[in-house]
């Protein structure tokens, strides 16, 4: 079987659709339908079936997919077995983002590919509480995400998630607030509190809900606002308070807006990496990726002692 059908097979299967394949292809829908003939023919099993006005594969269809990935990472394998005997982990490396954790992570991660000659990492950014992050490593070699304890949007997507740090999720309070001569505050500290809170849905809600149920009673949210720079803004002008990231609230003004640890729930995300297999292979990627959770591990370093 030809490996780059195998390949179009296994975009399908995480694409969905020939016109989203034909797109990532840079073919045509017709061309991408052909070439998908020509393998069902050499596997001698259908491998799609209609499904409304598209396609969809078969059990056959998926099994083979699978099949392609294993494919993928070992021809990936066998690249990066080569560049490294060259010693030439060049390349371009795609990587996206959310925002806070690009504004913290990447300036050095740029400043130190930047010393290895070739290398060239392109950064894209988008929030990642509106968009479904695993699915963009379909286009992007190294995907960062977040997610509270228990929920992961990536789990049996087949994708390598890399642990870069564990986050705390901190009580963010005006600097002269009744409260901020604490040490952490609890549930029961917080819950009656005016909250700017996150939109219905974001997973921060979460922990709101959380203190509410430890508390044993609602909470009351008078603003709900997804950018975090505007619910810092919002604290810093005493109109509420509300849960923000330890490490990556590096916009936070001291003398304006304090961090409180909280406790009597599980406030903390994890900060991951996420790729396909096949691209994990890639010394390129494999590169900027140690030096990604190289500055991650310098940064949980540096809040030490912190954490209660």
């Amino acid at each position: 079987m030809d490996v780059r059908r195998l390949d179009l097979l296994r975009e399908l299967a995480e694409r969905g659709s020939v016109t989203a394949v034909a797109q990532a292809a840079h073919r045509t829908p017709s061309a991408v339908s052909q070439q998908l003939k020509v393998l069902e023919r050499e596997a001698g099993v259908p491998l799609t079936e209609r499904s409304g006005r598209g396609i969809q594969l078969t059990s056959a269809g998926y099994a083979l997919a699978r099949s392609a990935t294993d494919v993928a990472v070992a021809l990936a394998r066998a690249t990066a077995v080569w560049d490294e005997f060259r010693n030439h982990p060049s390349g371009e490396v795609r990587l996206a983002t959310f925002p806070s954790a690009g504004q913290v992570l990447l300036p050095g991660v740029l400043r130190d590919v930047a010393l290895i000659p070739g290398l060239v990492v392109l950064c894209s950014d988008g929030d990642a509480e509106l968009l479904d992050f695993p699915s963009l490593t379909a286009d992007f070699d190294i995907v960062l995400a977040h997610s509270l304890k228990g929920a992961r949007a990536w789990s049996g997507r087949g994708l390598r998630a890399v642990p870069l740090m564990t986050e705390p999720l901190d009580i963010a309070l005006p600097r002269d607030h009744r409260l901020a001569g604490r040490s952490y505050l609890t549930p029961a500290d917080v819950v009656d509190e005016p909250w700017i809170g996150v939109p219905v849905g974001f997973p921060f809600e979460r922990i709101l809900h959380d203190i509410e149920q430890v508390a044993g009673r609602r909470a009351t949210v008078y603003q709900r606002i997804s950018d975090l720079r505007m619910v810092e803004a919002f604290v810093a002008a005493d109109l509420g308070i509300s849960v923000i990231p330890r490490y990556t609230s590096g916009g936070i003004d001291p003398s304006r807006v304090i961090l409180k640890p909280l406790r009597g729930v599980d406030a903390e995300r994890d900060i991951v990496a996420l790729l396909r297999p096949d691209v994990a292979e890639r010394l390129a990627v494999r590169n900027v990726l140690s030096i990604v959770r190289r500055r991650a591990a310098e940064i949980e370093a540096a809040h030490a002692g912190q954490r209660q």
